[in-house]
């Protein structure tokens, strides 16, 4: 396979191509890396499931460690996830778009893949522009982990991202000064339990969560 490579740019017209060759790649089932406001991320369709199974294998992803899920619109919370509630609506309210990745309790519909056979998603509405411009052209929610080998750090530059991807995703798009290298924060908020489960680029103090875990990778 060969992967596509395109850089963003100050250009409006040619991000409006970029944005909308990498939202028909998702559409049709293909797998790219975008950057996202924490590390670059592999993502597809949500509820692709083999798209979904391919990032777990090019990853070399334990079958075990469900796969966060990017929106682009807040309204799209309920594709994913139910049963939300008005604690967590107002959490999203306030920092999203952003980093602030939010553990509900799953969708029916989201294919059991992306949760890896557990009954919760972790769902965040990404802030970066361009990512978002893509889920909204590809109108899907897209599976999003990081764009690493599993077991190796998190990448914050494209290039790094070639070494471990080129030939096995279709479309790598850069953006290194969209990302910041700081992992999200993650929140539990299911059944009326609330917890921090990571601190990320959310500080624990801006939230009245005091229970800190160890949590999934971005």
């Amino acid at each position: 396979m060969d992967t596509v490579f395109k850089s963003v740019t100050k250009d409006d017209i040619e991000n409006e191509g970029i944005i909308k060759e990498a939202a028909g790649i998702i559409k049709r089932g293909g797998v790219l890396i975008f950057p996202t406001e924490t590390v670059y991320g592999v993502g597809a369709d949500a509820f692709n499931e083999k798209a979904c199974r391919r990032i777990y294998e090019i990853k070399n992803r334990p079958a075990h460690k469900p796969l966060i899920v990017l929106i682009s619109d807040i309204k799209d919370v309920d594709r994913v996830a139910s049963d939300v509630p008005d604690e967590a609506r107002n959490l999203m309210e306030k920092y999203w778009p952003g980093p602030l990745s939010i553990i509900l309790k799953k969708n029916e519909d989201l294919p059991d893949v992306v949760t890896a056979g557990t009954d919760t998603v972790a769902v965040r509405l990404t802030s970066n522009e361009v990512l978002r411009k893509i889920i909204s052209e590809a109108e899907c929610p897209i599976v999003a982990p990081s764009a690493n080998i599993s077991g190796k750090p998190f990448n914050v530059r494209a290039k790094d991202t070639v070494q471990d991807f080129e030939g096995l995703v279709d479309m790598i798009v850069e953006d290194d000064g969209s990302v910041s290298g700081v992992e999200s924060t993650i929140v539990y908020m299911c059944g009326g339990h609330h917890k921090l489960i990571r601190e990320g680029a959310i500080p624990a103090t801006c939230l009245s969560f005091r229970t800190l875990e160890g949590g999934p990778k971005n």
